[in-house]
């Protein structure tokens, strides 16, 4: 897996190097942004995404997209791509997370069963600069402030904020042996740290939190996502959002998915380590089914697996989910894993300090790619439909703390934090690409909005809300 690091050169010599690329590519050169002439049309791009996806659900994705200018950000991570790969470029590359928006930052559980906050999406994960994962976020920090009310004054803030942090992140892991920056993670008490807010503020703020993402567990998925029939559990048929894999509009015959969708299970199994692979054997498969999920992966083919153990109060729901390539792809180097799959999962594991235990990959019918996780453990994320100017300042610095906590793992953190200065320049530098990016995701939009409004792009008439 392609990273900046450079493992014979002395701290000095990186440093050196993240001097030399500030030279090369001046602080200030980040604020820019205007299209370039040859820009594609972000409909076109949209609708080619369209093609390789299950048409029937096709129009849930453009109605999730158009429900605000931030959910259609969200969708729109292709349009990014594109825009970014004209932008001005360091050369210090990482593990991108390739769609790091706000709302792909989030809590849930580790291992040890300790509530813990990462990056938890990576369907587009690549090596690349590291200013496109975080132009991506802060861009995504004055949309969402745009969104929710705050003034141009406060959104640009946000943003500077957000890069503040994640300097001053990548000076300190910079700083850190080895094995420290490894095993480096961020915690409920770490949050406390970081959040700037007095004691009773955060405890109320983090009291409801955990509570709620300690809710989200496979029990509590049972109860929304399964039912009994003759005593036999049997996911929910809840079409088009939650289709069950008997009712799932296929050309091939029912024996034949249950046997392919059986040796993917397996393909997946194998793909596990052993102590994984013995927790399997405990669990059967009992149902399967497709499930709706997000809004920019609408319509690509996501499963969840209902699995039982010991009875039918002891389940286990397993998600499986198309992957295709990274949309950073066209515009960097190919993935060196010919598996999908395995990319995203072999980014996961890169980026994050504490990873899913179940994490694998597997290739289904049709030879299609995918990567499995669990669905649900203990996941919480921000509310952005009624947030404040201090709850998106407090999730702009978690968010970018964590941003540069997996920067710093799989790049070059010492020449990164020569490059990023000590100065505000960078601060302002993205804080002024942001304002400028998210007006131009609003002209976007509303060309979304046109397509859909004159038939170009066919839009479901279901409530927006997953």
């Amino acid at each position: 897996m392609g990273n900046g690091f450079t493992p014979d050169l002395t701290i000095s010599q990186r440093q050196e190097l993240g001097r030399a690329a500030r030279d090369r590519t001046p602080l200030e050169s980040h604020a820019d942004w205007t299209p370039r002439e040859d820009r594609r049309d972000p409909v076109a791009i949209l609708a080619a995404q369209n093609q390789a996806r299950l048409q029937w659900l096709v129009p849930i994705r453009h109605q999730r997209m158009g429900v605000s200018s931030f959910t259609f950000f969200r969708g729109a991570a292709a349009v990014m791509a594109e825009d970014l790969s004209g932008t001005p470029d360091s050369g210090l590359w990482v593990q991108d997370g390739g769609d790091a928006h706000l709302s792909n930052f989030g809590a849930y559980a580790s291992p040890n069963r300790e509530l813990v906050f990462d990056a938890n999406d990576f369907d587009e994960t690549l090596p690349g600069p590291w200013e496109w994962d975080l132009k991506r976020l802060t861009a995504s920090l004055v949309i969402a402030a745009k969104h929710v009310g705050l003034k141009k004054k406060q959104a640009r803030e946000i943003a500077a904020h957000a890069v503040r942090t994640y300097r001053e992140a990548m000076a300190h892991y910079a700083s850190l042996p080895v094995m420290e920056l490894w095993y480096d993670y961020l915690d409920i008490d770490d949050i406390a740290d970081l959040s700037g807010l007095s004691s009773k503020e955060l405890r109320g703020r983090l009291e409801s939190f955990v509570a709620k993402a300690r809710t989200k567990t496979s029990l509590q998925a049972l109860k929304k996502l399964a039912t009994t029939e003759s005593g036999k559990l049997r996911i929910r048929s809840q079409p088009p959002l939650l289709v069950p894999l008997d009712e799932v509009p296929t050309e091939y015959d029912p024996q034949t998915v249950r046997q392919v969708t059986q040796e993917a299970y397996d393909r997946y199994v194998d793909s596990t380590s052993d102590q994984i692979k013995f927790l399997l054997s405990r669990f059967h498969i009992v149902d399967m089914a497709i499930k709706v999920v997000g809004v920019g992966s609408v319509g690509t083919r996501c499963w969840i697996v209902l699995l039982e153990g010991r009875d039918n109060q002891d389940p286990l729901f397993l998600q499986i989910k198309e992957a295709v390539p990274s949309v950073l792809e066209d515009h960097l180097q190919p993935s060196q894993y010919q598996h999908q799959g395995q990319r995203v999962v072999q980014g996961q594991r890169l980026v994050q300090a504490q990873t899913d235990i179940f994490l694998g990959w597997t290739t289904g019918i049709e030879g299609r790619q995918y990567y499995v996780r669990q669905l649900r453990d203990w996941k919480g994320s921000a509310n952005v439909e009624r947030g404040t100017l201090e709850d998106l300042r407090f999730y702009a610095r978690i968010c970018a703390h964590t941003m540069a906590r997996g920067h710093a793992r799989s790049g070059d953190s010492v020449a990164i934090a020569a490059y990023t200065g000590e100065t505000r320049t960078l601060d302002e530098a993205l804080a002024e690409f942001s304002i400028r990016y998210a007006e131009q995701n609003d002209l976007d939009y509303a060309a979304f909005q046109q397509a859909v409004d004159t038939g170009v792009l066919p839009v479901s008439s279901l409530p927006p809300a997953e």
